[in-house]
């Protein structure tokens, strides 16, 4: 592991709270002994793997155009070396921003791009000239790698807990604002009246004799009626579907997506595998 990349295990730690805490994970994930096993198998297999490669990537992106360009400046302009290392980063990561402004806004992907190439070009100003062995250079990467994370740990976790980071808070929705039409994968639609009334057309549905580890559904038609189900003690607030005829048991929809872009969600099967199915306002 390069100096490059120290601040990489970190950057990734963070990038995940951020993630799995402000989006909305459908009532799906992965929990209990399935989660130490992959947090086990991504910590031993996969990171030593793909370090050294992000690292390099890290540094040809970024470290190298700052430092290349905090020297020029530094030549130009005068004045301390280091001082130039310090808003250099910021060059390459508006440019990588721009690039990949498709995928991320600007407001995201530049600072965290600047906030990645700083700790490497800083550390090549300051350790211009000194002679370290590569084996020290190793050592010394792991043990800021090591500190690093555990700061980044300790600041999520606070982040999260003042606010600083939004949890995901499902929409709260009213009967006016179900009422509609949603639609989803495979030609699936869902009419809901504001009386209680629901017409369906290849709607997924509870099969009948259902297991809650059976992620299989069964697609329905026809008419029926709708409720809501708003306790306090659900996980999740929805409503109950109930169709006419003998296709499908009652299927509970849960409430996902944002207040703007609101979604009816249904996860068949175990949550750590299951089978999810998304109804977005047409």
């Amino acid at each position: 592991m390069s100096l490059g990349g120290a601040q990489l295990p970190a950057a990734g730690l963070l990038a995940w709270v951020y993630v799995s805490t402000t989006r909305d994970d459908y009532g799906a994930g992965y929990g209990g002994a399935l989660a130490a096993f992959f947090v086990l198998l991504v910590g031993v297999v996969v990171v030593p793997v793909l370090l050294p490669l992000l690292s390099a990537a890290l540094t040809f992106a970024l470290t190298l155009p700052s430092v290349v360009l905090a020297r020029l400046a530094a030549r130009r302009a005068g004045g301390p070396s280091w001082l130039w290392h310090l808003p250099a980063p910021a060059v390459p990561a508006a440019l990588w921003g721009v690039l990949t402004l498709p995928l991320w806004p600007l407001t995201t992907s530049v600072p965290a791009l600047t906030a990645l190439g700083l700790p490497p070009t800083l550390w090549v100003a300051l350790a211009r000239g000194r002679a370290w062995r590569p084996s020290g250079v190793w050592w010394r990467a792991a043990a800021g790698s090591a500190v690093l994370l555990v700061a980044a740990l300790g600041g999520a976790v606070l982040a999260t807990e003042t606010g600083l980071i939004h949890r995901y808070e499902p929409p709260r929705l009213s009967t006016g604002r179900l009422a509609g039409v949603w639609r989803g994968a495979g030609g699936a639609e869902l009419r809901l009246s504001p009386d209680g009334r629901a017409e369906a057309v290849r709607l997924p549905a509870q099969p009948p004799d259902y297991d809650w580890l059976d992620k299989e559904y069964v697609r329905c038609g026809g008419t029926g009626t709708w409720r809501p189900e708003d306790r306090d003690d659900l996980d999740r607030r929805g409503i109950r579907l109930r169709l006419d005829g003998h296709c499908g048991e009652d299927t509970d929809w849960s409430f996902g997506g944002t207040e703007d872009a609101p979604e009816l969600f249904v996860l068949f099967g175990d949550p750590d595998a299951g089978t999810l199915r998304v109804l977005r306002r047409a």
